[in-house]
């Protein structure tokens, strides 16, 4: 009976302790699991502090680029590093969350940021001094042009001169009409007499034209309004267009008029000129530098 009782006792001093065990165990893993759920909710915090605090920064960063506008614009270099920045730390929050990692970036970022801002301004102070010193001289300009209008209107009429005078021009055209025989040539007015058309004009004296050869295409219109030509390839550009010549001539210019005359020959001689009155018209540099007219009977 003795021996009975004494290991019933041992056993409840075992269970005993095993209860105790378990609770103590039950503890430490309730206590870990608190432990844990406070870390993750802690993470949980930062994430969405530090999330806050991007958010804050992109948008100063942003409303600054609209305050400053164009000026903004000198330094987009700097600004695509701010945003390439702001995109990584966005990806390392929504991915692969490192606190300290990640502060790190936002420190830098913030640092590049404020180097933005402080760029922005010496440039802001800068452009303001410039536009202050530009209106001091546009003033001094003002106060100059007031007392040397005669000096302003020299100019301008210096201006238009020069303006006018860049460019060739070609006046005095006459147009002769000629009878072949052979080698003679006998001047007449009558359409169905009409062999050969003797075009003349003078060059004006233009010292500011570069000289050399110059290209000039004379335009014959008939009064059907159908320029005459040799060939159909027979064309220049004029006005981004391709239209077409009757002659062209190469002339040597060296800045001082001259006298040009070119030939134009019918092609059929068993079709009669078309009577009435003819335009001629002087082309040169994509610009018509001369007029003129005749008429066969």
């Amino acid at each position: 009976m003795e021996e009975t009782s004494s290991g019933s006792r041992k056993w409840k001093i075992f269970v005993a302790i095993l209860a105790l065990v378990i609770l103590a165990l039950l503890f430490w893993l309730f206590f870990q699991r608190s432990q844990l759920m406070n870390l993750v909710d802690a993470r949980e915090v930062e994430k969405v502090e530090l999330q806050k605090e991007l958010d804050s920064l992109m948008s100063e960063h942003n409303t600054i680029k609209e305050i400053y506008g164009t000026l903004s614009d000198s330094l987009s270099a700097k600004d695509s590093i701010i945003q390439a920045n702001a995109v990584e730390i966005r990806k390392l929050l929504d991915t692969q969350y490192e606190y300290y990692k990640i502060r790190k970036k936002m420190a830098m970022l913030q640092q590049v940021a404020q180097g933005y801002v402080h760029q922005m301004d010496s440039l802001y102070t800068v452009n303001r001094e410039l536009k202050e010193e530009n209106e001091r001289i546009r003033q001094v300009v003002r106060t100059e042009q007031g007392r040397n209008q005669n000096l302003i209107k020299d100019k301008e009429e210096l201006t238009q001169k020069m303006n006018q005078a860049a460019v060739l021009q070609a006046y005095g055209i006459t147009t002769t009409a000629y009878k072949m025989r052979g080698t003679n040539a006998t001047e007449t007015d009558k359409a169905n007499r009409t062999d050969k058309l003797k075009i003349c004009f003078t060059i004006g004296e233009n010292s500011l034209i570069e000289q050399g050869t110059k290209v000039l295409y004379v335009r014959i219109t008939r009064p059907d309004n159908v320029v005459v030509t040799k060939s159909k390839y027979d064309v220049f550009v004029f006005n981004g267009q391709e239209i077409p010549y009757s002659v062209r001539e190469d002339i040597d210019y060296a800045g001082k008029a001259m006298r040009v005359c070119v030939d134009w020959i019918k092609r059929d001689n068993d079709v009669a000129a078309m009577k009435g009155r003819y335009m001629v018209g002087v082309f040169f540099d994509d610009r018509e530098i001369g007029q003129g007219s005749f008429e066969l009977r």
